[in-house]
């Protein structure tokens, strides 16, 4: 008999008020100089958040496990995920450190400079996601790898008793801000992931393929769909991993094929939280029985709507609305 879970998934990571500024038009500067911009929020942010927030617009039931202070921005923090339909009966209040702080500063091309302070993302681990909630829930996430010390030293037996429990498991390491790229820490994890999501830049980095032209793959052709080609085998990896790549759409390796989804087209206002509201739609996808290759158009289509507004949460789409932005959705097996 299948065991009833209380939820779709399960979340784990960091949360945390971001302040979005931008578009600058040209370097930031130094030296007390004030620079005007046409937008400044105050907005939910980190990437496990605003993962779990796509997650539960497109109709999942999600939990978040991690930490938040004992201060406004922990309150605001749980209440911005809670309005989200987000279950925080698992977020942690630090009685100590701070809620984390993210200043995100944007540019007119698309690009974004980040300044995060940790607070009590240094003391998140693997107490803070109890057996009970991996026994609840039929996939687990993790992101922001690399921004929680303690977390990352004990994953892996997170991931492994969530898949010994009947869960599926997937990784969104983010950017690693000492640039270590550390695959020994690592590697335990992958051994229990079923999918990587890691972005074009992140891929390179973690070397889990080689570099050629502009990205991580041969790129087909845009506008082509799913592509067939064939590839060299890469070194062999235990998770499925899909790499998001802008406005190029994601692309993965089934075994010797080469998959490709071509972005959705937008006008984007704020590319902020993209890549998490992508994995909140593959993650969606996948739970909803859809294979590879349509899960990662759907996906698509979660990150480039979610470009439509301010901050990583207020333009993140439902499923209908996902599924009305993929092309081809009966030929892609989109249901």
């Amino acid at each position: 008999m299948t065991a009833v879970r209380d939820f779709d998934l399960v979340v784990i990571g960091d949360a945390n008020p971001d302040v979005v500024a931008g578009p600058l038009s040209g370097p930031l500067s130094f030296g007390q100089r004030e620079q005007l911009v046409a937008h400044a929020g105050l907005v939910l942010g980190g990437s496990a958040a605003i993962m779990a927030c796509g997650a539960a617009r497109l109709g999942l039931r999600v939990a978040f496990a991690g930490r938040v202070g004992a201060d406004p921005a922990g309150v605001f923090v749980r209440d911005a995920l809670a309005g989200r339909g987000v279950d925080v009966s698992f977020l942690v209040t630090d009685p100590e450190l701070a809620t984390p702080l993210t200043v995100v500063v944007t540019t007119e091309d698309g690009d974004r400079a980040i300044l995060t302070a940790p607070g009590c993302l240094t003391a998140t681990d693997a107490e803070d996601v109890p057996w009970e909630l991996l026994a609840a829930t039929r996939h687990v996430h993790a992101a922001s790898f690399f921004l929680m010390p303690r977390l990352a030293c004990s994953l892996a037996a997170v991931f492994a008793r969530a898949r010994a429990l009947g869960a599926t498991t997937s990784l969104d390491t983010n950017d690693d801000p000492a640039g270590r790229w550390d695959r020994g820490l690592l590697d335990p994890v992958l051994e229990v992931t079923d999918f990587l999501l890691p972005n074009a830049a992140e891929a390179r980095a973690l070397g889990l393929y080689p570099a050629t032209g502009a990205g991580p793959y041969p790129r087909p052709p845009r506008g082509e769909g799913v592509s067939g080609d064939e590839v060299a085998a890469p070194p062999r990896q235990p998770p499925t991993v899909v790499i998001k790549d802008g406005g190029n759409g994601a692309l993965a390796l089934r075994g010797t094929r080469l998959l490709h989804a071509p972005a959705v087209p937008v006008e984007p206002v704020d590319t902020v939280g993209a890549g998490d509201s992508f994995d909140a739609g593959f993650v969606a996808a996948t739970l909803r029985g859809l294979d590879l290759a349509p899960a990662m158009a759907l996906a698509v289509a979660c990150g480039s709507l979610s470009t439509r507004g301010h901050g990583g949460t207020a333009a993140q789409p439902t499923w209908d609305e996902a599924r009305a932005a993929t092309s081809d959705n009966s030929e892609r097996g989109i249901h």
